[in-house]
C-alpha cells in the first residue's frame, strides 16, 4: 500500500504513528500517512531561515519559470509520490476522489485550477503587487517607476499552512508563495495528503531545492505546532476558528463565506434573467466553497425565486463519482450530514421560512449509505431576515432566499466574502463599495464561483508576508 512519509525539510521520514486513508464507499484502504507529532515539528521549525536563504539564491523570475514548470508536471506529469514510484495525473484524480467524496470531473477541475494559477504567477504577482518590480522585493529596497524611494521587508522565513480536506482548490492560496521567496511548511488535511505531497513533489522535479519545503501531516497537535511556530500562516476552518484567530496578525483565518447575491429596487423584477447565474453560484463544486452562494437577498418576489430555484436544484441527486454528471459530494466523516440536516430540521419550524426543494425531489434530504452520506440541495425561502436559518451556511448546496427591503440589507446580511451585486442603482453600488464587511465585489450578475486570478481571493499575500517600512541609503 502507498505510504506517505513526513517531508522534513523535503526529506523523507516515517514515523512509528500511521494514518491510514480509506475509500469514502468501500472503507477498502488507499494509502498509509506517517503522522508528524507537535515537538517534531516546533523542532523542524528551527531551520526554517534555511528555506528563505535558499530561495534568495534565485531571482523571482528564475523561480516563477520553474513552478510554471511544476504546473505541468502537476497536470500531465508521471510525479514521484510517498514510496510508489509515480503517480499518474488519473491516479491522483481517483485517489483523491475516493478519500474527500469529490466527483472525478470536480477533481480534474481543481487540479486545472491549481495548474492555472501556477502557469500565471507572473501575471498574478504583478496584479497584487501593483505593478511593483519584483526585484525590489528580492532586495528589500529600491526605486519604484516614479521614482519613489520604497521597501518591503519578509515577515516571516516560511509561511505555515494548516490544509483542510473538504475544497482542494484552497491551494490556490500558498503557491504563489515560493516565488515571493518564502518557504513553505504544509499540514495536510487528514482526508486530502493527495494535492501538498503531489505539488510538493512536481516543485522539487521542477528545480525548486527540497530544504525549502515541509510536509507534516497529523494530529490538532501538528496544526497547533506549525501555527505555533510560524510567524506568518494560515488555517482553514469554521466560525469558532475564524473567532479565535481573529485579532492575531500572524495568523490568516479562513472559514464560512456567507457568500450573497444581492438584487436591487430597480433589477428585481428581471429576476428571471439570472437564475443560470443563481443555480451555479449555489451549485458548482457541491456548494462546497467558501464562494458558493449561501444567501439571495431580494426586496420582493422571494418566494417565486426561490420556488424557481427548487425546480432546477430540489431534483439533483447523488450519482457515483466516476459519472461526469455527478453535481454532490459525499460526506464522508460520520454523523455530519446527519447534524446538518437535523439543524435545517429544527430551523425551519419558524413562522416565516419554508423549505421549497421537498417537493421537487423524489425522497429525503438526508440519504445515508453503508460507509457515507449526501445531503441533497436546498432552498429555504424566508419572508424576513429574521430567522436565525437567514444567515446560516453548510458544506453543500444550501442557500436561502430572504425578503429584506433595500435601504436594510447592508445593515442586516452580516459578514460577506463575495457579494454579486443586481442593480444599476448608483447610491446602492456606492454603497456596497463603501461596505467593509463585503470582502469581494461584482457589481453585475457574476456568479459568485466565479474568480478573477488577478485580484486577491481573500486577503493579499502581499500584504501579509511583506511589510513596507522605511528604509535610507547613505549615498
Amino acid at each position: 500500500m502507498l505510504h506517505f512519509p513526513v517531508l522534513r525539510w523535503g526529506k523523507a521520514y516515517e514515523s512509528l504513528e500511521k494514518d491510514t486513508v480509506v475509500h469514502f464507499a468501500t472503507g477498502e484502504p488507499i494509502c498509509e500517512v506517517s503522522q508528524a507529532n507537535g515537538g517534531l515539528i516546533e523542532r523542524d521549525m528551527r531551520k526554517a531561515r534555511r528555506a528563505r536563504d535558499l530561495l534568495l539564491e534565485f531571482s523571482i523570475e528564475e523561480l516563477i519559470e520553474k513552478l510554471k514548470k511544476a504546473g505541468d508536471l502537476f497536470t500531465d506529469g508521471e510525479v514521484p509520490v510517498g514510496d510508489s514510484g509515480v503517480q499518474t495525473p488519473e491516479d491522483f484524480v481517483k485517489a483523491q476522489s475516493a478519500s474527500t467524496g469529490l466527483p472525478e470531473h470536480m477533481c480534474r477541475k481543481n487540479m486545472a485550477k491549481n495548474a492555472f494559477v501556477l502557469q500565471n504567477l507572473d501575471k498574478i504577482l504583478d496584479a497584487l503587487t501593483r505593478g511593483l518590480d519584483m526585484e525590489l522585493v528580492s532586495r528589500g529596497y529600491g526605486t519604484d517607476a516614479a521614482g519613489r524611494k520604497l521597501s518591503y521587508q519578509a515577515q516571516t522565513p516560511v509561511l505555515g499552512m494548516v490544509l483542510p480536506s473538504n475544497s482542494p482548490g484552497v491551494h490556490t492560496l500558498w503557491m504563489p508563495v515560493i516565488p515571493l521567496q518564502i518557504g513553505l511548511v504544509l499540514k495536510p488535511g487528514p482526508q486530502e495528503p493527495w494535492t501538498p505531497f503531489r505539488m510538493a513533489e512536481a516543485m522539487f522535479q521542477a528545480g525548486i531545492p527540497r530544504e525549502t519545503i515541509g510536509v507534516y501531516p497529523g494530529g490538532p497537535d501538528a496544526g497547533a505546532a506549525v501555527l505555533n511556530a510560524c510567524q506568518r500562516s494560515m488555517i482553514f476552518g469554521g466560525q469558532p476558528t475564524i473567532d479565535r484567530y481573529a485579532g492575531d496578525p500572524r495568523v490568516q483565518a479562513h472559514g464560512p463565506g456567507y457568500t450573497k447575491i444581492l438584487f436591487g429596487e430597480d433589477q428585481i423584477d428581471n429576476w428571471e434573467q439570472h437564475i443560470d447565474m443563481m443555480v451555479d453560484s449555489v451549485l458548482v463544486n457541491s456548494g462546497r466553497s467558501c464562494i458558493n452562494c449561501s444567501g439571495i437577498w431580494v426586496p420582493r418576489h422571494g418566494k417565486a425565486i426561490a420556488d424557481a430555484l427548487a425546480q432546477r436544484l430540489g431534483p439533483v441527486a447523488p450519482l457515483p463519482p466516476d459519472n461526469d454528471d455527478a453535481a454532490l459530494a459525499a460526506f464522508t466523516v460520520p454523523g455530519v450530514a446527519k447534524a446538518v440536516s437535523d439543524t435545517i430540521d429544527n430551523d425551519l419550524n419558524v413562522p416565516g421560512v419554508e423549505e421549497m426543494t421537498a417537493k421537487y425531489r423524489d425522497g429525503d434530504r438526508f440519504i445515508e449509505e453503508e460507509r457515507c452520506s449526501y445531503l441533497r440541495p436546498t432552498v429555504v425561502y424566508c419572508e424576513s431576515a429574521e430567522p436565525p436559518i437567514a444567515k446560516k451556511e453548510f458544506m453543500f448546496p444550501f442557500v436561502t432566499v430572504v425578503e429584506c427591503p433595500q435601504e436594510k440589507m447592508l445593515d442586516t446580511i452580516g459578514q460577506t466574502l463575495v457579494g454579486t451585486i443586481i442593480s444599476d442603482d448608483e447610491k446602492f453600488r456606492r454603497d456596497c463599495i463603501e461596505a467593509t464587511h463585503i470582502d469581494r465585489l461584482n457589481l453585475g450578475p457574476i456568479p459568485t464561483i466565479q474568480l478573477d486570478w488577478l485580484q486577491p481571493h481573500e486577503g493579499n499575500i502581499i500584504e501579509f508576508l511583506y511589510k513596507g517600512r522605511a528604509l535610507q541609503v547613505a549615498e
